[in-house]
């Protein structure tokens, strides 16, 4: 990627993940799919096994990949290696195959924890490893550790001209499966002053939702990830926003998460109504949100090509429903749910199983939700604070 790279070490997504579904946190395909099926019950119970079917009958993509994947372990072979190549054959572009510690890790990031040291790496042009911020508590910041020091290794390997999302993988030991109280051995310099610093992992909490005020009584609040709570806690920003101001809902980059937090999150702004159509496995559902959101505040959402699933279906929603402006430039276009299957060695499997709709029946995958005013990452909040303006005071 040319120019600089931004990450941090939460929702970047491991190597493994990167191949198949890019990590998007799961438009709740995993949740939403799995609770209308009932194929997929509650987070730690296990995955039902599926019905016993005639040989004759018809396999679906998930019980082909769970037969390669049982008969690979029954030859002596690679379960999850299998699964891969059964997943490629299928041609599902958002299919995936996780080790059982990176779905374990998947799932703690959608409740809102993770495992790292607390720090945000960017990548400059020049290809230098930056640290751009330490989250306070962490491991980085009881090691000292600021904005502003360059990363030059991780565990003796050089970081220099590296994707970030790579530096990222090691930094939380993506490819050890490397749980909380593991070490990882960090080469940093400040100024002219090099040293290395050994640092044990911690499972620490996300910062999924920001607020923060800007001049004339607009509030901004930036949703990074729908994970676990997030819901919440933008209906309680809306509630303390000032009742005579504006508010940005900053979607840029946000890739996904929760349907149900997404959902959520909607019936701050809404008075009920339709959400999104969906379908699993061609049976038709709906989500809508709940009465009693504030419709009267003027409201922009702002996204850009990095805004993707749950976070497009929210901004579908408030599009068609009137309720936003939306800013920004193209969203990514990932509007396909995936199910997710468990594999006799404990990895697991996801598939596309359904496709979703905004209120007005626009088909998201693939397409993207255009904005009602385009504006580049430079200029994308000063034109979100002029397109408030001329909303007019909410009185």
């Amino acid at each position: 990627m040319s120019g600089r790279e931004l990450c941090r070490d939460l929702l970047c997504p491991p190597r493994r993940i990167r191949r198949g579904a890019a990590l998007t946190l799961v438009f709740a395909g995993v949740l939403v799919a799995g609770a209308a099926t009932g194929s997929f019950p509650e987070t730690g119970q296990p995955v039902r096994k599926p019905a016993f079917r005639p040989a004759a009958e018809a396999t679906t993509p998930h019980e082909d990949v769970r037969k390669a994947a049982a008969d690979a372990m029954a030859d002596g072979k690679s379960p999850m290696e299998a699964a891969e190549r059964a997943v490629s054959r299928s041609g599902d572009r958002w299919g995936a195959v996780y080790s059982e510690g990176e779905y374990q890790e998947f799932q703690d990031a959608l409740d809102g924890r993770y495992t790292g040291v607390g720090l945000w790496a960017r990548r400059e042009q020049d290809g230098r490893i930056d640290v751009t911020r330490v989250r306070p508590g962490s491991p980085a910041a009881e090691a000292g550790i600021r904005a502003g020091d360059r990363l030059t290794s991780v565990d003796g390997s050089k970081v220099d001209g590296r994707p970030v999302t790579d530096v990222v993988s090691l930094l939380r030991g993506d490819a050890d499966d490397a749980a909380a109280g593991t070490t990882v051995t960090l080469g940093l310099e400040r100024g002219t002053r090099a040293w290395t610093e050994k640092l044990r992992r911690a499972s620490l909490s996300t910062d999924s939702v920001t607020v923060r005020k800007l001049p004339g009584g607009v509030t901004v609040i930036k949703i990074a990830a729908f994970t676990k709570g997030s819901g919440d806690a933008v209906r309680d920003a809306v509630r303390q926003a000032p009742a005579d101001g504006g508010i940005i809902l900053d979607l840029r980059g946000n890739s996904g998460g929760l349907v149900s937090e997404a959902v959520e999150t909607s019936s701050g702004f809404l008075d009920g109504g339709l959400v999104a159509t969906y379908d699993v496995d061609g049976a038709q559902r709906s989500l809508h949100a709940a009465p009693g959101g504030d419709t009267v505040r003027p409201l922009v959402a702002l996204v850009d090509g990095g805004t993707m699933s749950a976070a497009e279906m929210l901004t579908g929603a408030l599009q068609d429903r009137g309720r936003a402006v939306v800013v920004g430039s193209r969203t990514f276009g990932k509007g396909s749910i995936q199910m997710p299957t468990k594999l006799p060695d404990g990895s697991v499997a996801e598939l596309t199983v359904g496709h979703y709709r905004t209120p007005s029946g626009h088909a998201v995958d693939g397409q993207g939700i255009t904005p009602d005013l385009e504006a580049g990452p430079e200029d994308a909040l000063q034109r979100a604070e002029t397109v408030l303006t001329g909303l007019g005071d909410p009185s």
